[in-house]
């Protein structure tokens, strides 16, 4: 007697979608390891009239924490002449500030390899004589680092600039080509680990910058902790996993971060995971805090507050939220709770940062610290309070 193989039923195209996507995990390379960098990756930071300010966040980071590159120096004609460090307010870093390019190269040995364009702003895009500096750093062989979103490598004057000078251009918040980003497949579930996502109630607040705080502080204390950067910023740091989430397509971000989360556990089976956040949850103009939560599934949160700002950055007529209705929206939007909340002190003395700590432990019934210009233990106290089984950890 004959058996009938009976075809399996076609597949859904929702069902395709998913296994394909799952399978997309295991192929597509690490966001950053698409970027080569020579081993002595010296780097001047460009921040004209703005370091130490909000837009300039990205030389900020990098003068107070870079993996991937040795800053030499900052230029910023109104700062020029002073300490980088001290100009933040912080301790002397030895990263001098100068008031050009040519100021800036006569006090190298050589010239340095790289020209990061260390600033933020809303527009995203390069004034004219932005433009012409970096063609000048171009001509001088150095190669670009770019977190605009304005792509140098997409624009002939700059390619061309490229290849007749032979220097290589970063354009790190380029994402993948389409056919390569991923959608959202449910696998954040086989993270076993507690994802801590460090949110904020504004942007240019101080989320990455109190993420790679945490994250150095876990580890020290004998907690493995892995953080995911999501800006450029943190890309060009050195974060090992991360993606320029803001620059995504809206369908693969939660997809696109679900998988540098799946990876960075299976790669380095970490105790924790701080994922970096960005904007805020409440701002109209921003939705990256939304696909945050989303691809991330965190089990708790850590929420970014400047008591002394009165409106948000570029938006004057905007007022800032209070910590609690920001709190109150991001446990509502997901199934997560917010286990404390760190303090940007910019415009604050010591003092009100100590009153402010104070008087939001009572209101929110949460702790409270400020990561810069407090203890980092405070912070790993936060989240070990949160999760008790981490002491565990630590005696590995």
């Amino acid at each position: 007697m004959s058996t009938i193989i009976q075809p399996d039923p076609p597949k859904a195209a929702g069902e395709i979608q998913h296994h394909a996507a799952i399978a997309a995990l295991k192929t597509v390379p690490p966001y950053n390891q698409m970027f080569k960098r020579p081993a002595n990756a010296t780097a001047i930071v460009y921040c004209e009239a703005n370091f130490g300010l909000i837009d300039g966040k990205t030389a900020n980071g990098l003068v107070r924490h870079s993996e991937a590159y040795e800053i030499l120096s900052v230029i910023d004609s109104k700062l020029a002449g002073q300490d980088s460090g001290v100009a933040l307010g912080e301790k002397p870093n030895d990263i001098p500030i100068f008031s050009n390019l040519s100021e800036a190269l006569n006090h190298t040995k050589t010239i340095p390899k790289f020209f990061i364009y260390g600033m933020a702003p809303s527009t995203g895009m390069l004034s004219t004589h932005e433009r012409s500096l970096i063609l000048d750093a171009m001509r001088m062989g150095m190669n670009i680092v770019n977190g605009l979103h304005e792509y140098l490598n997409d624009d002939p004057e700059f390619s061309s600039a490229a290849a007749l000078y032979n220097v290589t251009m970063l354009d790190v918040r380029k994402p993948r080509a389409k056919k390569e980003l991923r959608i959202f497949t449910g696998r954040i579930a086989d993270v076993h680990c507690p994802r801590i996502a460090v949110l904020g109630t504004d942007c240019a607040i101080g989320k990455r910058t109190t993420a790679t705080i945490l994250t150095r502080a876990l580890c020290e204390r004998g907690i493995k902790a892995v953080m995911i950067g999501t800006g450029q910023t943190g890309l060009i740091q050195g974060a090992r996993y991360g993606i320029p989430l803001d620059a995504v397509p809206s369908q693969f971000c939660a997809g696109e971060l679900e998988a540098t989360i799946i990876e960075a556990y299976e790669v380095e089976n970490p105790d924790i995971i701080i994922i970096e956040g960005q904007g805020a949850l409440s701002h109209p103009a921003f939705s990256t805090s939304a696909f945050i939560l989303r691809g991330s599934v965190p089990q708790g949160v850590i929420l970014q507050h400047a008591p002394a700002r009165i409106n948000r950055c570029d938006f004057d007529d905007m007022p800032m939220p209070l910590p609690a209705s920001e709190i109150n929206l991001i446990q509502t939007f997901s199934d997560t709770r917010v286990i404390g909340m760190t303090i940007n002190h910019e415009d604050m003395t010591d003092a009100d940062v100590d009153v402010a700590i104070s008087t939001f432990e009572g209101e929110l019934g949460i702790p409270v610290t400020d990561a810069l210009s407090r203890s980092p233990a405070r912070l790993v106290e936060m989240i070990v309070a949160a999760f008790p089984a981490l002491n565990d950890t630590q005696s590995k």
